[in-house]
């Protein structure tokens, strides 16, 4: 029960993921390795920087498509004894060294455009190099709109940063033509000055793909979507009373281990628990792909109509304080004069601890003979 799911078992029109990454980073490569030459042969020719910047560029995304293949081939190994969650995590270092690669490309860019703007050169352009970049163009904006809208389908953060600078590619290589219609027409070279305000976009994106790559590395909030639709199916059990702390645990795109406590009546026998919980665990992985490793229990009391009505008392004055979320897990032993729950303060408050301790104060008023063990809890899914 503790093994990762396999990217084989999730299909995407009929081809499992891993299939789909390679083929759409072997149509990146094959494609980049063309407009690299065409670019290269052109930009040498007209002796434009533009244009062999561009075809450089060229050649670090076909890079960057390799190593999107070799990060997802790596990423499908199975688990063993030194990585029991398995290599899923491989793929988020594969998209930071594509961020890399794009800073790289964007800080060498824009030093050899100021070497041009300090000492500049005549461009010679051809109506051939010219029609060579306009269809380079098209076929960079088609080739990041679909190399990104596969990555979005099969969450791969490797091939969505792939299309994002296919896309800026188009871009440039646009921005091109039109320094190239301003030469030919106003006899004026802004090749120079193009290339550097273009290098400029190229390291503004690296930096952006790269902090949002560290970002997950460092561990994100739980997905929201995700968390709300597990949620949604724990409690259609009829004898889950709540659900929550919810930790999900991402070990790979598509991969995820979790953990969730639930609220039942105290009746519960200890054969019914270990059934629903075993149902329930079947059912988030059935129908979401995620393997709840633990299910935590709270017991409800449902007999003692004095116990009922003090966690009613307490709710009242817990939810009286601002940016409180939740309370839960509430048990009261009459005997030992013991009340213990839980309560979920929001990140929205300025000093969650100081909203605890008066949360805690107030019970403490109202049941001064009563011994409290009150943890302090987070929502992952808080929005």
């Amino acid at each position: 029960m503790s093994e990762r799911i396999n990217p084989e078992q999730n299909p995407v029109n009929g081809q499992t993921r891993e299939k789909i990454i390679i083929k759409t980073s072997l149509i990146g490569i094959i494609a980049n390795v063309f407009l690299a030459a065409f670019k290269a042969v052109v930009g040498l020719m007209s002796n434009s920087i533009a244009i062999v910047l561009d075809a450089v560029n060229n050649i670090s995304d076909a890079g960057s498509s390799l190593i999107t293949i070799v990060g997802t081939k790596l990423a499908g190994k199975e688990p063993d004894k030194k990585h029991p969650f398995g290599y899923g995590r491989i793929e988020y270092l594969s998209a930071m060294i594509i961020s890399v690669i794009v800073l790289y490309a964007g800080i060498t860019s824009f030093v050899e455009s100021v070497k041009q703007i300090i000492h500049p050169e005549t461009p010679d352009y051809s109506a051939v190099s010219l029609i060579i970049v306009a269809v380079a163009v098209v076929v960079k904006i088609l080739l990041g709109r679909y190399v990104k809208g596969v990555g979005e389908k099969v969450h791969s953060d490797s091939l969505i940063n792939s299309g994002e600078d296919a896309t800026l590619d188009a871009v440039i290589s646009a921005s091109t033509l039109v320094a190239a219609g301003i030469f030919l027409i106003f006899h004026v070279s802004l090749e120079a000055w193009l290339g550097a305000i273009i290098s400029l976009v190229i390291i503004k994106s690296g930096v952006q793909m790269l902090r949002d790559t560290v970002s997950q590395i460092l561990g994100e909030r739980n997905d929201t979507e995700l968390a709300r639709s597990i949620y949604a199916t724990v409690m259609s059990f009829p004898n889950v009373q709540g659900a929550y702390d919810l930790v999900l645990n991402n070990y790979g795109p598509d991969t995820w281990n979790g953990s969730i406590h639930i609220e039942v009546p105290d009746t519960y026998s200890a054969s019914q628990l270990d059934q629903l919980i075993r149902e329930i665990t079947m059912k988030v992985l059935s129908d979401h792909h995620v393997l709840l490793t633990a299910i935590g229990v709270y017991s409800v009391n449902t007999q003692d109509e004095e116990v009922i009505r003090t966690r009613e008392q307490v709710r009242k004055i817990v939810f009286a304080h601002e940016h409180v979320l939740q309370m839960h897990g509430f048990y009261l032993l009459k005997e030992q004069k013991a009340m213990r729950f839980d309560i979920v303060i929001s990140f929205d408050a300025k000093d969650r601890r100081e909203v605890y301790a008066n949360v805690i104060a107030d019970v403490r008023k109202a049941f001064p003979d009563y011994e409290l063990q009150v943890a302090m809890d987070t929502d992952f899914t808080e929005e």
